[in-house]
């Protein structure tokens, strides 16, 4: 029997006609397959956009109710105007503002930028109603950049300051490194130098601390002063008392009441770091520097981290006397690791897809099979290498999901042409008949699997932005199996696929005229003629799904297999600096002392930089701290977590901590959060906290708070004005 006629055209038969040309085709694909493998851009989580942005003010001397009445409500007021906002959360205290802006879901990618800017413009156009002392604001939407590869450097003996003059010469080194985006140092302290004096002496001198910062800022020239201009130049003038010494300053002249003097003879210069410090880095319980390093986005991560490597390598050699570096996040490990564990998935999915294939299809329909899950992947890795679609665990995991379902056209084919063969028909009727008759069905089927992971990519939200890659890696790889089953697997069957004896000598047979499928027919037949005993069964599995979805737990991402833990501390509103140090100091000693910590890395008045996509920062809060503690395994860290909890319920009395996992997915604070507004700041206070209780109550609930800090301290000197004036005082001069 032979059908090469027809008049609709037929893939499957235009393959088999020009089998070179299709053969060209097949191993084109497989080798740029192949090479779009090797030149995939690998990393740990898919590119997001994050839409929020963090503005910061200060007004040095301003009560809280001072800055959320003159600062930031009118900021937030302000951005009410913004288009797709979402919402604004602010946060005020004595001297210090914080708006976060956060954008709706919807807001293109593209369009975030532009609406950031419209953010500067808005705030610039009321910069003139807020107080003239105040500083900032100052902006913040760099959220998207991962700094994936964090060194910790400590320096027995060095100060801070040579200790930072050296990490910044291996900024310099580095920064030049192949994929490198940006390399920024963390736990730097500005240097100062600080007058300290007492003012008895000052008094006895007839010399006010106005008097003497007047007469400082005097000496301190760094106002223009001109220049000349000739025919042929112009002459810049230059006038001296830069001070940018601490002996210069310790011997600046001051003149007062007609008496001149040093000002070492009356005050003592001291070089220090800013106090209290803004943020500090400790590793191990030292103090350190960390450089955090992040890529571009089109780079490899597992290439930068080989690059990084060798060049840390060469720079230990240079490096001064007593300084280490030990590597705190090491992106490029977890990502090899990760791609590995991918490899080996996807290559024991095609082993059991192979198995399968070999034992229910026979050796030679199994093989067919086997020849077209390698070129269905590398089809998809080509056409995710034009799409800029990297390897990370969302592509990585939509190609395993993929892999159960990329066979079916192929098996679909090949068991339809065995058939065909097996009733008589030669190889090319057999493919070409497979075609006419399997191939818009399996279209059909293949369009409605993809369209159930549809709802991925139309989500406007962060989740959905996050995992859109499950859809388009799923879509590529199914259309491709579509494809490949009507042009490929045919040809690889013609060549493969051999007709039975009995078939050649021109005998037909029914191939499903077997003892298990007789059976099967049989009871196809018994569920027809007891349809509603059958409709009824069919019912009754569909509730006893539901209710067991009902039991199941519920959790769109998963927690992370990093080994790390992290530990968040929050001391009352108020702390100081040094307070939130000692308790820190507190938990490096519990660290220490737990056999399952390899090491850790404390942050105190700041989060870690963002080692990961998914972490939740914290900026700048004195009370504040962080800590990123690494243990040797998995167990380990569950082991770890469990007591490391226990020790932070009973050591630390008044201070809020809370223990993670690293999580995936979107930033996300909490889980579950509630929001109570109004007018009344005490009786917000009073219902949030009625809230918090009933939350705690429930058995499933932990690390339950309110993000209210309570009110402190505070010393209130009144000034009677008239006794002042008489005085010849003023509240700025009483301040000062």
């Amino acid at each position: 029997m032979n059908e090469r006629t027809g008049t609709a055209w037929n893939a499957s038969s235009a393959a088999l006609k020009h089998q070179q040309l299709t053969l060209f085709f097949i191993l084109s694909l497989a080798i740029a397959g192949v090479m779009a493998f090797f030149t995939l851009g690998q990393r740990e989580d898919p590119d997001f956009t994050f839409r929020a942005m963090v503005i910061r003010t200060a007004w040095p001397g301003a009560t809280t109710s001072q800055m959320d009445k003159f600062v930031t409500d009118k900021v937030e007021r302000k951005l009410q105007e913004l288009p797709g906002l979402k919402r604004t959360i602010s946060f005020s205290k004595a001297g210090e503002g914080q708006v976060i802006v956060e954008l709706k879901d919807d807001v293109r990618k593209k369009d975030v930028t532009d609406v950031w800017y419209q953010v500067r413009k808005k705030i610039g156009d009321i910069r003139h109603t807020l107080p003239q002392e105040m500083i900032g604001p100052f902006y913040n939407d760099d959220f998207g950049d991962v700094f994936g590869s964090i060194w910790a450097f400590t320096g027995d003996g060095l100060t801070l300051t040579e200790l930072r003059d050296a990490v910044e010469a291996v900024r310099q080194q580095l920064i030049t490194t192949k994929d490198v985006n940006k390399i920024e140092l963390v736990g730097v302290q500005d240097d100062k130098l600080f007058v300290e004096y007492s003012n008895q002496k000052l008094a006895v001198l007839g010399l006010d601390p106005n008097t003497l910062a007047a007469q400082l800022q005097g000496q301190i020239n760094i106002s223009p002063s001109g220049a000349f201009q000739t025919d042929a130049i112009t002459v810049p003038t230059r006038v001296s008392g830069d001070i940018d010494a601490k002996r210069a300053l310790e011997n600046v002249r001051l003149n007062v009441n007609g008496r001149s003097f040093l000002l070492k003879d009356v005050a003592t210069v001291v070089r220090g770091s800013i106090d209290p410090p803004q943020t500090t880095m400790r590793f191990g319980g030292k103090p350190a520097i960390g450089l955090s390093v992040s890529m571009k986005r089109d780079g490899d991560v597992i290439q930068l981290g080989q690059n990084l490597a060798v060049a840390m390598q060469k720079i230990k050699a240079d490096l001064p006397i007593g300084i280490e570096f030990h590597q705190v996040s090491d992106q490029p490990k977890i990502v090899k690791a990760a791609v590995g564990t991918f490899m080996r998935a996807l290559l024991e999915a095609v082993a059991i897809v192979l198995v399968v294939s070999f034992i229910f299809l026979g050796l030679r329909a199994g093989l067919v099979v086997a020849l077209t899950i390698p070129l269905v992947l590398f089809g998809t890795f080509l056409v995710m290498r034009m799409l800029n679609i990297d390897l990370h665990r969302i592509s990585t995991g939509a190609l395993i999901i993929a892999l159960g379902l990329l066979v079916d056209d192929a098996m679909i084919a090949v068991e339809m042409m065995a058939r065909k063969i097996e009733e008589g028909f030669d190889k090319f009727a057999a493919a070409t008949f497979a075609y006419t008759s399997t191939a818009w069905p399996m279209l059909t089927g293949t369009l409605v699997t993809v369209a159930g992971f549809l709802p991925i990519v139309l989500a406007k939200s962060a989740s959905g932005e996050y995992t859109a890659d499950i859809f388009n890696v799923t879509a590529i790889a199914l259309l491709l199996s579509w494809v490949i089953a009507i042009t490929a697997t045919p040809l690889f069957g013609y060549w493969l696929l051999k007709p039975p004896k009995a078939s050649a000598a021109g005998e037909h047979h029914e191939v499903f005229d077997s003892k298990f499928y007789r059976g099967l027919r049989g009871l196809i037949d018994r569920c027809i003629r007891f349809r509603w005993i059958t409709i009824a069964a069919t019912i009754g599995g569909l509730v006893l799904g539901v209710i067991g979805m009902g039991l199941t737990e519920k959790q769109f991402f998963p927690t992370s297999d990093r080994s790390e833990i992290m530990v968040e501390m929050w001391l009352p509103e108020g702390s100081s600096f040094q307070a939130t140090e000692r308790e820190v100091t507190k938990l490096e000693a519990v660290l220490k002392a737990d056999a399952d910590v390899s090491t850790f890395v404390s942050f105190v008045g700041n989060s870690s930089p963002r080692f990961y996509l998914s972490l939740n920062q914290e900026i700048l809060r004195p009370n504040f701290a962080h800590a990123l503690i690494l243990t040797n395994d998995i167990p380990a860290r569950d082991r770890a977590i469990a007591r490391i909890r226990s020790a932070l319920d009973v050591q630390f009395p008044g201070v809020r901590s809370r223990v993670l996992r690293i999580p995936l997915g979107p930033p996300v604070n909490y889980p579950i959060q509630f929001r109570v507004s109004g007018e009344d700041p005490a009786q917000l206070k009073r219902i949030a906290d009625q809230v918090n209780s009933v939350i705690r109550e429930h058995p499933a609930a932990l690390d339950v708070s309110t993000d209210w800090g309570d009110q402190t301290a505070a010393l209130r000197v009144e000034v009677d004005q008239d006794k002042a004036r008489t005085a010849g005082a003023s509240s700025v001069a009483i301040s000062r």
